[in-house]
Order: structure tokens, then C-alpha cells, then sequence
């Protein structure tokens, strides 16, 4: 059975449950989390095995963005998510045609997010280190010395993450703040989307994204960077414990690149430009990395 034909025998399994038809069902995307659109205005999305709990919490922190008035991609009126295959679904209002936001169409939103009262739902703590660990451990693409040095670097992120400097009060954040994440119609409308990775935390966490699109990648001009900083009120990079964040994102997508790596020949080259980056050996920022995956 193909990876399509899998996540539409669950698909099947969903809709019925739904009391929907997947009859006409086209694939949005098939990845970690698999997305539908089905006739009649109504997306499925598939979280992978083991994520029932975050895709409830999808729903709930979707809701409450609602019940606030912040706008966001809507849930379908009833109870979710439903268990098929093993996985959960959840099921959305199609959204109208739209493109993928700027950061400067994501920081209004980003700023009503983070003003919001904590909802009186669970919703955990940002957890920035996860997984990072297991793909250092796991890799197979890896030399001794940068896996030593890079372990030694996590604990050394480890320990700045518990002593970060004072900051912003901690609140609601999206979690995977970039403008990707965030969905403008054709009226002109900007809309939040994907809360998957949405917990408590601080707000520096959500605005360092956008900063290190700008600081290590280069791919956020000064000018785009500073009309995002003047639309959301705030300059992270201007807080003492940027550079945590920064290099805390910046280990993660290089340990991602390793993962990604042991399978995909493609991003070997990548994933050791990413560490030698790291590592002091390749200038100073910004870096060119390449997309993996």
C-alpha cells in the first residue's frame, strides 16, 4: 500500500465517522500531518501517530482565538478530534483563495495572540529542545568530533534556557511563527493557521523566527525586518537573551538536516555546511543554507 492509499483508507475511516463522504477527496499535502480538501468547503487534517493530545489542543486553541476575535483558521462545529488508523483528525473550514502572509501581515497577529488571558484549557509549556537529542544520537552522517561538540553545545543551550534574562511576560505563543503560518485572502484578510506547536511561553520565542530569517539566513531584508519589528512594537533582537534563541533554533535545524540526512543524500552536503556554520567554520552570519526534506 502506497502512502497515499494508507492516509485515504483513514481518510475513509474519518469521514465516515464525520458522517461526511470522501468521495472527490483531493490531497493538499501528504507529510507529517496529512491534509484533505473535500467537496463542500471542509479540509481533514491527519496528525501522525501519537498526537492525539496536540490535535485536540489544535482545536481548542483554534476555538479560543475565536471566542477572542483574533482571526484564524476555523474548526468544524463539532467534537474533535475523531480516531482513525491509529491517528486523530480534526476537520476546518476551507479557507477562502489566499496567499502565504508576509511578516509584516503575521506580527499584528502575533501581537493580539500574545495579549490574550491565558485560556482556562491545558496547554503546556514550550518545549524548544524536543527531539534534538534523539537526532543527535541517531545519526548516521555524523563524525565523532561534531557529535561530541554538538551535545556539548545542547547542554550549553540547555543551561542558558534556564537562566534566560528577565522578558516579556509569558503568555499563549504560536509556537512556529513565520509567515507560512499565516494565511491572506484575497480581501486582504490575514488569518493565523497551524497551532500543532502552541503552548505557554515566552513571546521572544515567536519573534526570533522572523529574526533569524533575518540575522542567520538573510533571507529578511533590514527594511522588511524593521516594518515587522514596527507592526508587532518590539525588536527581539534588542533582548540579552537573543542569542539563546537564536542559536537554540539555529541547533535545531541543523540537527533536522542530520535526520533528514540518513535518508536523503541530497542534504548530506547540508547538514555538515549547517554544523560547520556552528562551529565557526564557514564566516559569520548570515549563512546560506538550502531547504532539506
Amino acid at each position: 500500500m502506497t502512502r497515499s492509499e494508507e492516509s485515504f483508507a483513514i481518510l475513509q475511516e474519518a469521514t465516515s465517522a464525520a458522517g461526511l463522504s470522501p468521495e472527490g477527496a483531493e490531497p493538499i499535502r501528504l507529510a507529517e500531518n496529512d491534509l484533505w480538501r473535500l467537496p463542500g468547503g471542509v479540509v481533514v487534517r491527519i496528525a501522525r501517530a501519537g498526537q492525539e493530545a496536540a490535535a485536540a489542543r489544535e482545536v481548542a486553541v483554534a476555538r479560543w482565538l475565536a471566542d477572542n476575535n483574533v482571526p484564524a483558521v476555523r474548526p468544524m462545529p463539532w467534537d474533535q478530534p475523531l480516531h482513525a488508523g491509529g491517528r486523530a483528525a480534526t476537520f476546518w473550514e476551507l479557507l477562502p483563495p489566499h496567499r502565504h502572509g508576509t511578516e509584516a501581515d503575521l506580527a499584528p497577529l502575533l501581537r493580539r495572540m500574545h495579549e490574550l488571558p491565558t485560556p482556562s484549557f491545558p496547554i503546556g509549556r514550550v518545549q524548544p529542545f524536543v527531539r534534538v537529542a534523539d537526532r543527535i544520537a541517531a545519526a548516521r552522517s555524523v563524525s565523532d568530533g561534531d557529535r561530541q561538540w554538538l551535545l556539548i553545545q545542547l547542554e550549553e543551550l540547555q543551561h542558558r534556557w534556564d537562566h534566560l534574562p528577565a522578558s516579556r511576560p509569558h503568555c499563549v505563543i504560536h509556537g512556529d511563527a513565520w509567515g507560512g503560518n499565516c494565511a491572506v485572502t484575497s480581501e486582504g484578510t490575514a488569518r493565523l493557521m497551524d497551532f500543532e506547536r502552541t503552548s505557554l511561553g515566552p513571546p521572544e520565542w515567536d519573534l526570533t523566527s522572523t529574526a533569524v530569517a533575518h540575522d542567520t539566513f538573510g533571507t529578511v531584508s533590514a527594511e522588511r525586518y524593521t516594518a515587522y519589528c514596527e507592526r508587532y512594537g518590539y525588536d527581539v533582537m534588542n533582548w540579552a537573551g537573543y542569542t539563546t534563541l537564536r542559536g537554540i533554533r539555529e541547533l535545531r535545524l541543523a540537527t533536522f538536516a542530520l535526520q533528514i540526512a540518513d535518508h536523503d543524500a541530497e542534504a548530506l552536503e547540508q547538514a555538515h555546511y549547517r554544523i560547520a556554520c556552528l562551529r565557526g567554520l564557514q564566516g559569520p552570519r548570515p549563512w546560506q543554507w538550502q531547504p532539506v526534506g
